[in-house]
This record gives structure tokens, C-alpha cells and sequence, in this order.
């Protein structure tokens, strides 16, 4: 009997280990050798010598410190537009207005349409010559002529985040729309009947309840368009004079068109330690304000 109760708790495990190997043979194993190549001057060459701590000494001596605030001013600029405008979004969407289903189809395009299309429609937009928002802004006095929004460093830094927003909202409006339907109809009733507004409604019920889920999506953003490449690239390619350029553009830049493969590995090892750091840090403020609405609600 003992024979047969340790083979069935073996059991799950043996039925996990082929994911198991898997999972190690696609993320493992990459992972194990970047952090290899990251100490060796690999390039278009035969052979690579062990270099040390060479490769990430030059990043820190170099221009990669302005690359990684620059990094962290577009993830938190994009990511907070994404949220905030997504939750006002499923919100609307939550609303019982005629057509809601309809508006909730229409609502996707954005995140359904593949990506490189989408940036593509966008930068045609920005054109300026024959591109409608030019066209607009001169129409209407904004501009006095045409205007070239990605060849100008603070507009295509702008551009960007504009595009990347319009890409991501519909999934957050979509994700928190689903965490509003979840909650209890009784919950807003019981607060209409003591006559509470719909925004004290939204305030002391709603948002509460779907902050868990803000949360996670919050995280989740933040690493998509930490590590967002398409958008930046099909747009800019990082300029004009790098002011678009990203940690994961720069890396790509290192590693595939410079032929420094090292030294790109590098890049990509710091930006998995400052994924890590973040979303370390992120879970620990998570853990203290939990504690906190706890400790709260039990002095009350």
C-alpha cells in the first residue's frame, strides 16, 4: 500500500514533466546561454574570448543610462493612459445604453488588427504631407504648414506613445469590463437604495472590487510595452537621433545590426534584471497596501 500511495503522489509530477522540459528547452536554455555570450566579445567572428564584466561596463559607460529613463518615461506614460482610459472605457461599456453590445465589437479593432498594420495605417496618420492629422491641424489654424510629427524628437516620442495606446486600451477596457460584470448586482442596488450617485457608486464599490484585477493588468502592461519592439521600430527605428530609442531597441540595435553580439547580451540581461526588480518592487507595495485595507477595515 505504501508502494502504491508513493507512486500516485509521483504521479502528478510525471504528467508535468514533459511541459517541464519543454518550458526549459525554450526559455531555460536561451536564457543560460545570453547570460553566457554576455561575458564574451562574440561577434561575426570564429571564435569569442571571455571578456568578464566588460560588455556591462560599457553599458554603464556609455549613452544606456539615458536609454533606460528614457525606457521607464515611456512605459509609465503609456501604461498609466492605458489604464486610466481603459477603465473609463469599460466603464462606458458597462453602462446599459442601446447598442452596448455593438460599441463592445467595436471597441476591438485595435488590439484584433495585427500590429505591424495598425502602425502602419498610424504612420501614414503622422505624414506630413499627406497625412490627416497634418491635414487637420492645418485645416483648423493648429499649423501654419505641413508638419512632420516622427522627425521632430519630442513629437515621435509622443507619436509613439500615442500609438501604443491605441494598440493596448481596447485590451485593458476589455479585461476590467470583465472584472465590472463579475460584480455582485446586489452590491449597486443595495447603494442606489441608500442614495448613493453613480460616482460615489463607481468610487466606494466598483473600483475597490476591481482593483485586483487593475493590478494584474497593470503589471502585465507594463512588461508588454517595457518589451514592446514593432511599434517603436516600424514608426522610428528609434530615432530621430535615438530620442525613441528603447532598452529593447537599443539591444536589438547592439546585437543584430552592429553584429555585437555580446554586448547585446548584456542589454538583454539588464532588462531582464530590472523586469524582475520591477515587478519584485510592484508585488511588495501590492502586499503592503492589502495589509494596509486590511489593518483598515478591521479597526473599523
Amino acid at each position: 500500500m505504501r508502494a502504491l500511495g508513493g507512486h500516485q503522489a509521483c504521479f502528478p509530477y510525471l504528467l508535468l514533466m514533459p511541459a517541464l522540459v519543454v518550458t526549459l528547452a525554450i526559455v531555460g536554455w536561451p536564457l543560460v546561454e545570453t547570460v553566457r555570450l554576455s561575458f564574451t566579445d562574440a561577434a561575426l567572428k570564429p571564435t569569442e574570448n571571455y571578456v568578464g564584466f566588460a560588455n556591462y561596463a560599457k553599458i554603464f559607460n556609455g549613452s544606456f543610462p539615458s536609454v533606460i529613463a528614457r525606457t521607464f518615461v515611456w512605459m509609465t506614460t503609456s501604461v498609466g493612459l492605458k489604464i486610466a482610459i481603459g477603465t473609463a472605457a469599460a466603464t462606458l461599456l458597462n453602462a446599459s445604453v442601446p447598442g452596448r453590445n455593438v460599441i463592445r465589437v467595436l471597441v476591438m479593432p485595435p488590439w484584433i488588427v495585427p500590429i505591424a498594420i495598425g502602425v502602419f495605417m498610424w504612420s501614414w496618420l503622422y505624414n506630413g504631407q499627406f497625412g490627416m492629422i497634418s491635414g487637420l491641424g492645418q485645416r483648423f489654424g493648429l499649423l501654419s504648414g505641413p508638419f512632420e510629427f516622427l522627425a521632430f524628437k519630442d513629437a515621435a516620442f509622443l507619436a509613439t506613445i500615442v500609438t501604443d495606446v491605441w494598440i493596448g486600451t481596447p485590451m485593458v477596457a476589455l479585461y476590467l469590463l470583465a472584472a465590472m460584470q463579475s460584480i455582485p448586482a446586489d452590491l449597486h442596488e443595495a447603494a442606489w437604495c441608500d442614495g448613493a450617485g453613480r460616482f460615489y457608486r463607481f468610487r466606494r464599490v466598483t473600483l475597490p472590487l476591481i482593483m485586483p484585477s487593475i493590478a494584474t493588468m497593470t503589471l502585465l502592461s507594463a512588461i508588454w510595452t517595457f518589451n514592446s519592439f514593432d511599434i517603436i521600430w516600424i514608426l522610428t527605428e528609434g530615432g530621430p537621433r535615438d530620442a525613441t530609442t528603447t532598452m529593447i531597441i537599443d539591444t536589438f540595435k547592439t546585437a543584430i545590426s552592429r553584429n555585437r553580439y555580446g554586448e547585446g547580451a548584456a542589454r538583454a540581461v539588464m532588462i531582464v534584471i530590472f523586469l524582475s526588480l520591477f515587478s519584485g518592487v510592484y508585488f511588495y507595495l501590492l502586499a503592503r497596501l492589502a495589509r494596509r485595507a486590511i489593518r483598515a477595515g478591521g479597526e473599523r
